[in-house]
């Protein structure tokens, strides 16, 4: 039987047929619509072509929500293709074909016996930094405050964080003196903390490319609907961002509830992923 290996570096070779994988990649374990990938900057005709070359090469899965058709990784076959890499053309040779090592532990160690446990750094990134990232690095510095080192910032950041924002946050009690906006940039390059956790809350954030980062922390998308986009009378507009933070309230819990001293860094991304496709639900 030919191999199919070819047939997806071939379908990968093409750049815009890349770019939507890695979009897909990034937003793994979840889905994504085909008018959100077309934010690539692609017509409908050649975004529905290239989709379903990527199909076809066994790299994608598409599901129907509603009306809606969705798309998303077939990690199955993107794993064999990547083991063909790895153990067949390298011959399972590490100095060949794996310079980095697939696993490195996080910055902080994950148990330091009777010692006081370092605390992990954690990113969260939205695009302006003024409302959802900045309540998520309030609520973990709230939440575990002890264990957790928190930061946020936008790809592109507002000058100022968002009124309705603070007035929640000053609701629940939140100390504002450390927030502020700030630019991605400050965490990337010489001098910038090394990360351990890095996650996206908007979609957009998490759908444009970023280099690497440093150290490959564990990474996660944990969306929420924007509440500045929210319309209506001021009421409705606070609610938007009660909800924000509800939602996130509830992811930020269960991340800080998990057992770090028995996860290795596979389970917890496994972890991760699986707080990132909760719905949700916000208790705020």
């Amino acid at each position: 039987m030919e191999s199919p290996i070819p047939s997806r570096l071939s379908t990968l070779g093409h750049p815009q047929r890349l770019a939507i994988f890695r979009l897909l990649m990034r937003r793994h374990p979840g889905r994504v619509s085909a008018g959100e990938i077309a934010g690539l900057g692609l017509k409908a005709s050649t975004l529905s072509a290239y989709l379903n070359a990527l199909m076809q090469a066994g790299l994608v899965t598409q599901a129907r929500r509603g009306t809606s058709l969705l798309y998303g990784i077939d990690l199955g076959h993107v794993r064999e293709t990547f083991d063909y890499l790895l153990h067949d053309c390298c011959r399972g040779r590490p100095d060949l074909c794996a310079p980095l090592p697939l696993f490195p532990p996080l910055a902080a160690p994950m148990t330091q016996g009777a010692a006081p446990m370092a605390r992990y750094n954690v990113l969260f990134i939205c695009t302006g930094n003024s409302a959802r990232s900045i309540f998520a690095e309030a609520l973990l510095r709230a939440e575990a405050g002890d264990r957790f080192e928190a930061h946020s910032a936008g790809t592109r950041p507002y000058s100022e964080l968002n009124p309705f924002a603070l007035d929640v946050l000053r609701d629940k009690g939140h100390d504002l003196t450390p927030l502020r906006a700030k630019n991605v940039a400050e965490f990337q390059g010489e001098g910038a903390p090394r990360l351990d956790f890095v996650f996206t809350v908007c979609d957009r954030a998490a759908n444009e490319e970023c280099p690497p980062w440093p150290g490959q922390p564990v990474t996660g998308h944990w969306g929420v609907p924007d509440p500045v986009r929210a319309e209506g009378t001021d009421a409705q507009k606070a609610l938007a961002f009660q909800q924000a933070y509800g939602a996130l309230k509830n992811r930020i819990k269960a991340f800080t509830a998990l057992p770090f001293d028995q996860l290795d860094r596979m389970a917890l991304q496994r972890a991760v992923d699986d707080i990132g496709v909760q719905s949700p639900a916000a208790d705020a």
